[in-house]
């Protein structure tokens, strides 16, 4: 693999890491990849893991995530019409199975991180710090929201995770997209690397080769346009040290209208099913 570039983590640590570019799979892989990751989500505002409203970027990231919350219901039932099991992989703080909970689906959720699951208990919704105790079970969906790039021994992790799968189960897999226009102007800078929170960094082409060694095959592909004008705020503010909501709003605006011809959003989500 060769050196793509260096960037750091700007959330915690203010450690430096480097991209690896693994052209087989044509992804990014973060080295060094410390072997406890705990102190890196030691931030009590990581984001996903709080319902803080604190700042404005807290503010735009949960009003989007209200908004977002209702179409990923759709999502999973437009592509699992007769599905009534859900496994929700990192669940944050619990919104987005409460709602499915909501819509008459039977839930069940992970959640390593303590203070996300106590948040996501008070809502009502019990979460499993981890995958053990789950063999046997089967689900007719399985989602990861932007969770994927931050599992270790990812091929370990995708084998179990099918196992979990029923015949006609649904996979749905949303990640940051490094090939996107946002990720090329900001570089280094650009917050969806996350480092070493995030350890892969994926395209289009790795998910679908990833998955195929695992006989799934990305069946539908989705945008996720707010993603860029929100990583566009945090990419702002790591380059120059402060907000500035019009150039990040301008380069999350190009970014999606560049993606709208070459496909390649900030975000997008895959949609998988068994080959």
């Amino acid at each position: 693999m060769k050196s793509f570039l260096r960037t750091k983590d700007f959330t915690v640590t203010g450690e430096e890491f480097e991209l690896l570019y693994d052209e087989s799979l044509q992804m990014l892989v973060t080295k060094p990849q410390p072997q406890n990751l705990d102190k890196y989500y030691s931030n009590e505002t990581y984001i996903s893991h709080t319902d803080s409203r604190k700042t404005v970027i807290d503010k735009l990231y949960q009003s989007i995530k209200r908004f977002s919350l209702w179409k990923k219901v759709r999502l999973i039932r437009k592509f699992s019409p007769h599905g009534k099991t859900l496994l929700d992989v990192g669940a944050g703080t619990g919104d987005f199975l409460l709602k499915a909970k909501n819509n008459k689906w039977g839930i069940e959720g992970v959640e390593p991180n303590f203070i996300a699951k106590r948040r996501a208990q008070i809502k009502g919704i019990e979460l499993r710090p981890d995958l053990k105790g789950l063999e046997g079970n089967k689900y007719d969906v399985i989602t990861l929201w932007h969770v994927l790039e931050h599992l270790p021994n990812l091929d370990e992790q995708i084998i179990h995770l099918v196992s979990l799968l029923t015949a006609k189960g649904t996979l749905v897999i949303a990640v940051p997209n490094f090939n996107s226009y946002d990720a090329k102007k900001y570089g280094k800078f650009w917050a969806a690397y996350d480092v070493p929170r995030h350890l892969w960094h994926f395209s289009k082409d790795s998910i679908e080769k990833i998955f195929s060694e695992h006989g799934m095959k990305v069946i539908k592909v989705k945008p996720m346009i707010f993603d860029s004008f929100y990583v566009s705020l945090l990419s702002e503010k790591y380059r120059k040290g402060r907000n500035n909501y019009f150039k990040a709003f301008s380069i999350g605006l190009m970014s999606n209208l560049a993606a709208w011809r070459t496909k390649e959003y900030s975000s997008q989500i895959y949609i998988l099913k068994r080959a």
